[in-house]
């Protein structure tokens, strides 16, 4: 059931999202011809999906937007893609449609995967989302249910500490304003930080959720990398300069192994 305040929540981010298209802003940009030269690796330059997918059932989750989607399935790939913005699921109808390429796209939120059945993937892949919805274990618990054994969770997310900084420097640096320990959305930045997205609503997510949470929804952890974005001669400010400091994301390779019921959670440990 979804917490009180949720479907506001969703419908305030959905309308953001939808108006980030319209603008063409950051995380909005379709495929190009290029991308399509080598669609897997620009999709997968960590190589974490092996050499080929041809065949495998993938779901793209809170990915739409007419890129991952369409180079997946130029891959070879079956697509599946769950995301809240009707207009991001247009731009991969139209890019699918330009290419000739087949997509199955829902309107959905990602810790509802009611319309998919069980243990109907072979890889899921998630794009930076997870800050957009409170609970994160809501999240893992749907994946691990529509992902077959030693399937493959291919993830990337906001990590604390950016979440926490502030975005341009003061006197003493980017500093933590934020509570670690929250439930509440996060509060406006300043400026046009690149680590956030202006007008939506983002939760922080701790470690112990982000990392201990996966772990418990029947995964086990691969590999992890930090996305590279410092630059040592960028403006103060800048979220390349800002990333010296603050590494903005996470990228997680994880194995699907148990089922959900084999995962005992206490509550008084893990709130």
């Amino acid at each position: 059931m979804m917490a009180p305040g949720t479907k506001s929540i969703y419908d305030h981010n959905r309308q953001v999202w939808n108006r980030r298209v319209r603008q063409g802003a950051a995380h909005t940009r379709t495929a190009s011809e290029r991308d399509f030269q080598s669609p897997l690796e620009v999709v997968d330059p960590r190589g974490w999906l092996g050499k080929s997918i041809h065949g495998q059932r993938v779901l793209c989750l809170a990915a739409g937007g007419g890129l991952q989607s369409v180079l997946l399935a130029a891959a070879g790939a079956e697509v599946t893609v769950v995301d809240l913005s009707p207009a991001m699921l247009e731009q991969d109808r139209r890019m699918a449609a330009r290419r000739g390429l087949t997509l199955r796209l829902i309107e959905g939120s990602m810790d509802d995967l009611s319309a998919l059945g069980d243990a109907c993937f072979d890889v899921v892949i998630q794009p930076v989302s997870t800050c957009y919805v409170p609970d994160i274990a809501r999240v893992y618990r749907e994946i691990a249910r529509v992902t077959v054994a030693s399937g493959l969770y291919v993830s990337q997310h906001k990590q604390p500490a950016s979440l926490q900084a502030s975005a341009l420097p003061g006197p003493q640096g980017y500093t933590i304003n934020e509570v670690y320990y929250r439930h509440d959305p996060l509060p406006p930045t300043l400026g046009e930080p690149e680590h956030r997205e202006r007008g939506t609503l983002e939760f922080l997510h701790r470690w112990e959720q982000l990392i201990g949470g996966l772990c418990r929804s029947g995964f086990v952890i691969e590999d992890l990398q930090e996305p590279h974005y410092a630059d040592p001669m960028a403006d103060p400010g800048t979220f390349r300069h800002r990333s010296q400091f603050i590494p903005p994301y996470v990228a997680i390779k994880a194995r699907r192994t148990s089922t959900s019921s084999d995962v005992a959670v206490s509550p008084l440990l893990y709130p």
